[in-house]
């Protein structure tokens, strides 16, 4: 016998298991940006 769907449960699990997953590649994200220097924005000459 068929078991009785508990929708609102299985679209909790979806979106916690998505966050995971994006919290996990933000965080990989993050670790490569730190390893490589930061680019300063050119500085801006006034005009005369």
């Amino acid at each position: 016998m068929a078991r009785k769907p508990n929708f609102n449960f299985e679209r909790m699990e979806r979106d916690k298991a998505k966050a995971a997953k994006s919290a996990e590649k933000a965080k990989a994200k993050d670790a490569k940006k730190a390893g490589e220097p930061t680019p300063e924005p050119a500085p801006i000459e006034p005009k005369n």
